[in-house]
C-alpha cells in the first residue's frame, strides 16, 4: 500500500491558481467525495457555499466595503488585497460549520468535522489534477461577512478554499519530522 500521494500533498498559493476549476460533473464528484468526513452524531454540522465567476470580484468588493467601515484608518493596499483575494483561482468552496449547540456531540468535533471537509477538498482537488489552497484571513471570523454569506445562527466559516488550475508549480517547504512530533504515553 502507497502513502505516495498523501506524502506529496501540497498547497498551491491561490495567487498562483487560474483557469479552469472543477465544473458540471466533475464539480459535483469533488464537493461529494468532501461530504465524506467523520460525522460523529451523523449531524452533517457543515454547508457549503461557491463563490465564482463575476460574483468573486463582487465579493471581493464587498469585503473592502466592510473593511473600510469597520477600520476608517485601513491602508489602500490592505483594501486592495481584499478586493483582489478572489480574482484568481476560478472557484472558492466556502466551508461553513453548521454547529448545534447543546447536542451531545461537542462543538469541537462539529468544527472539527467541517474542517475535515476542507481538507477533503484540498485532497480531492489534488486527485483530479487541481490546485488548491485553504484560507481564512479577516473575513473568516467577521459577522457582517457572515451575514453577506448568509449564514445562520451557530454557522460560521471554517474556510475560503480556491481551487484552480496552477498556473506554476507550488514550492515545497520544510516540513515537521516525525520524531519531533511524536511522544509515546506510557502509564
Amino acid at each position: 500500500m502507497s502513502l505516495e500521494f498523501l506524502e506529496q500533498r501540497l498547497s498551491v498559493p491561490a495567487r498562483q491558481l487560474g483557469e479552469p476549476g472543477p465544473h458540471g460533473e466533475q464539480l459535483d464528484a469533488l464537493l461529494t467525495a468532501a461530504l465524506r468526513v467523520p460525522d460523529h452524531g451523523r449531524l452533517m454540522p457543515w454547508r457549503l457555499r461557491l463563490i465564482r465567476g463575476d460574483a468573486r470580484r463582487r465579493f471581493g468588493e464587498r469585503l473592502a466595503e466592510i473593511h473600510a467601515q469597520k477600520d476608517p484608518d485601513v491602508a489602500a493596499k490592505a483594501l486592495l488585497k481584499d478586493r483582489e483575494r478572489y480574482l484568481s483561482a476560478p472557484l472558492i468552496v466556502v466551508v461553513i460549520a453548521h454547529v448545534l449547540d447543546g447536542h451531545k456531540v461537542p462543538r469541537q468535533e462539529q468544527i472539527l468535522s467541517a474542517g475535515c471537509v476542507a481538507y477533503n477538498l484540498l485532497l480531492g482537488a489534488q486527485a483530479l489534477g487541481f490546485g488548491a489552497q485553504w484560507l481564512t484571513g479577516w473575513a473568516a471570523y467577521d459577522s457582517a461577512v457572515a451575514t453577506l454569506l448568509g449564514l445562520e445562527a451557530g454557522e460560521q466559516v471554517v474556510a475560503f478554499v480556491h481551487v484552480g488550475t496552477p498556473i506554476e508549480p507550488a514550492a515545497e517547504h520544510p516540513r515537521a519530522a516525525l520524531a519531533d512530533m511524536l511522544a509515546e504515553w506510557t502509564p
